[in-house]
């Protein structure tokens, strides 16, 4: 990403779990964008992570959901993860340019691009649109007393004729094995923009790396799992050809705890 369109093109990555504003009828979060930002050892995690955190309230004004990950377990563990919730292209856009104008904000950004060495190494952008069947990002009613693991998983299918399949996996069956399993994703999307298209992606939290060792034994075990996979390949072959995991932990500011 060209470091000069980095003021407007990170002031709409702030989000916020769900607001009163956002749970108005007929509203819901349709699109979500993915910012990587990549860093080496020294001070460049501290600049990134002190920048977002300052700027996380102003973020939050315009804005529907939010969350800032560090890697724990990814392709490169130098990694910032902002995933940000918007109800529309034009809705992201706006409040882009509404931050981007905030005297307040663009103080912060001059003073986080000063000295000699850049805050960050490259970055790299997703844009990812909800699926039917995925949920509003509900705030948890306290914070954890210990930051909880967040898995991304990242679903490749060869065609757009399996993805479908794979939608109709997910919302006719899987979802409801995930709950009963102890898996509860935060959102499911499809990348609209981005790579090894098509695909779909989820992120779910676990309390603990034990919690979710034991989640997905039970879910493997579930014999509407074992049937409803069976059926599937039956009808459209392994309509998932790749898996894509990584794990992450919460920023101490990040709105999603």
């Amino acid at each position: 990403m060209d470091r000069r369109s980095f003021l407007t093109s990170t002031a709409g990555a702030g989000l916020l779990p769900l607001t009163a504003q956002s749970q108005e009828a007929g509203r819901r979060t349709r699109l979500y964008r993915v910012d990587y930002f990549y860093y080496r050892q020294g001070g460049q995690a501290a600049r990134l992570n002190q920048f977002f955190s300052s700027q996380t309230p102003l973020l939050a004004k315009h804005s529907r959901a939010l969350g800032f990950f560090n890697a724990v377990f990814a392709p490169r563990l130098q990694t910032l993860m902002i995933v940000s919730g918007f109800e529309s292209f034009d809705g992201m856009m706006s409040a882009g340019a509404e931050v981007a104008a905030d005297p307040g904000y663009q103080k912060a950004f001059e003073e986080f691009e000063s000295g000699s060495e850049p805050p960050f190494d490259t970055s790299q952008r997703l844009l990812l649109g909800a699926t039917d069947f995925s949920p509003e990002i509900v705030p948890l009613t306290e914070k954890p007393k210990s930051p909880r693991y967040f898995e991304l998983r990242v679903y490749h299918s060869p065609t757009m004729r399996q993805q479908r399949m794979l939608h109709e996996r997910f919302g006719n069956s899987e979802v409801k094995i995930f709950h009963r399993s102890g898996i509860h994703p935060i959102l499911y999307a499809d990348t609209i923009m981005g790579p090894d298209l098509p695909n779909l992606t989820y992120l779910m939290p676990f309390a603990t790396l034990a919690d979710r060792e034991k989640a997905w034994d039970a879910f493997a075990a579930d014999p509407e799992w074992v049937k409803v996979r069976a059926d599937s390949v039956a009808r459209g072959g392994q309509i998932v050809d790749n898996n894509d995991l990584s794990l992450w932990r919460a920023a101490p500011y990040s709105p999603i705890q």
